[in-house]
């Protein structure tokens, strides 16, 4: 079929308000930056020194973080994550700054990804590379027997990462699937470097459970492409190597909210509410044979869905979506100096700023600029009124955001069966509302509507159905039951 799905990704962030390119003045300010190269300022610690290594997806270039851990005699680990410094070449008010802004992500389109910044920065000049010096700023603390975060610092440093490492060749082995992978073996004292971030991270993980965090598994498959065709949609597995960095990423991130609240210093803060919709979650739970609390209790709900993972892993992504939108979306508000943030319910986190990923998100590049103001002894960069402002054009952009990356997965799915009409498949029902009956495909996993033969079917039941119809252009599959 003749569909040009770079064109449509492209349509999709003009109709949702995106930019799809970079302005004059944005390139011009990326090719003066390509002369010039780096600053390297003074009060800049040097940290070149310490075992760095990154863990990102494969094809990634654009590395946000550096991870380095070291176990201390009485049980407990101090962990460093280096982020990279980003406003020193995207200062405020500059033409890349406001490009970023209006934005305020990389977007992720399966046929494309549009990054927020051009990418001889956020791939080269502000990304921490193997094998570079780079400057960045640098989130320090303890993680204690016990899985509690103390001891939270934050300072600039220069790294140098010594090795590029991916999740899929990390996860098997930390997972004892796998042996030693050979990047980690090539670099000597790499391996017992990780294993001391997998035993911290893991008791992280713990204690976050324990205090309620949400373990939840949504399904959103990525296209496998070639030379611009869709050849197949693949899932991300589990992997404890994405586990390791989410949970140091996470701690990071409090760290960050509460070196800022420390010095009464206003911030973004990263919220999901108390969720209003509890008594459907209640009655979700319910229907599963759990009774949960008539209050919000986040405990008692991830212990249920802890639960529910080990006995029906083939209905939890169905289950975590469910949850997920009962729950609400996060949002990004302003929390003014000496105020307490109203904390995010899905992590358990009473303080929580995104921090870490100012390559690829605006919010994290807002509070890097705070952050750098604060060790630098100069005044906020912005007011209680612009932060304010900022959260809320970002959250408004992130739905935004959510919107493309649903369509972009339901084109992908449709040109993907088109030439598969007529054609059988396994599925589950994922809905029955007023607007249809859905059914996810099991293999390849992508959702549609059953037009022909929906009565009497139910959530969650396996069903067998008939491919009868696709619209690529507006994402469409159109199913009979079989």
């Amino acid at each position: 079929m003749a569909f040009n799905l770079l064109d449509r990704a492209r349509r999709a962030l003009l109709e949702l308000g995106f930019l799809p390119d970079f302005p004059a003045d944005a390139e011009a300010q990326v090719a003066s930056l390509q002369r010039t190269g780096t600053p390297q300022p003074k009060d800049a610690e040097d940290l070149r020194g310490l075992l760095w290594s990154s863990i990102d997806n494969p094809e990634s270039m654009d590395l946000d973080q550096l991870e380095w851990a070291e176990a201390l005699p009485d049980g407990s680990t101090r962990l460093l994550v280096a982020i990279a410094d980003v406003d020193a070449l995207v200062p405020e008010g500059s033409p890349l700054d406001r490009r970023a802004g209006a934005n305020t992500a990389s977007l992720y389109t399966g046929a494309a990804v549009f990054p927020m910044l051009p990418r001889p920065l956020s791939e080269d000049l502000t990304s921490l590379l193997p094998e570079v010096d780079r400057l960045s700023v640098v989130i320090g603390y303890r993680v204690l027997r016990d899985g509690s975060v103390t001891d939270g610092t934050v300072r600039k440093a220069r790294v140098h990462n010594k090795a590029k490492l991916s999740y899929p060749e990390v996860g098997p082995w930390l997972q004892g699937d796998a042996p030693v992978p050979p990047r980690v073996a090539a670099v000597p004292g790499l391996e017992q470097q990780l294993r001391v971030q997998d035993a911290a991270t893991r008791a992280l993980r713990a204690a976050r459970e324990r205090a309620g965090a949400l373990v939840l598994r949504t399904l959103e498959p990525r296209p496998v492409m070639s030379d611009g065709r869709v050849l197949d949609l693949e899932t991300i597995p589990d992997s404890r190597s994405r586990e390791l960095i989410e949970d140091l990423m996470v701690a990071a991130n409090g760290v960050m909210a509460r070196f800022l609240e420390a010095a009464r210093r206003s911030s973004l803060a990263r919220i999901v509410r108390t969720p209003k919709r509890w008594d459907r979650i209640v009655s979700l739970a319910q229907g599963l044979g759990t009774a949960l609390p008539a209050q919000p209790d986040g405990v008692a709900l991830s212990r249920f869905l802890q639960q529910q993972r080990t006995k029906d892993p083939l209905h939890f992504p169905d289950l975590s979506l469910a949850v997920v939108k009962l729950l609400g979306p996060g949002e990004y508000v302003l929390r003014p100096a000496g105020q307490d943030s109203p904390g995010h319910f899905g992590l358990a986190a009473h303080d929580y700023s995104h921090s870490t990923a100012p390559n690829r998100r605006y919010p994290d590049l807002i509070t890097q600029r705070l952050v750098k103001a604060l060790l630098s002894g100069a005044p906020a960069p912005y007011s209680d009124g612009e932060l304010e402002g900022i959260a809320q054009h970002c959250t408004r952009m992130e739905e935004a955001t959510r919107k493309l990356e649903r369509l972009m997965r339901k084109v992908i799915a449709a040109l993907l069966l088109h030439d598969r009409v007529g054609e059988t498949f396994d599925g589950l029902v994922t809905g029955v509302t007023e607007h249809g009956t859905f059914v996810r495909l099991l293999k390849p996993p992508a959702e549609g509507r059953v037009v022909k033969g929906e009565k009497g079917m139910d959530v969650g039941d396996r069903v067998r159905v008939r491919l009868l119809s696709t619209d690529p252009e507006r994402g469409f599959i159109d199913l009979a039951r079989a």
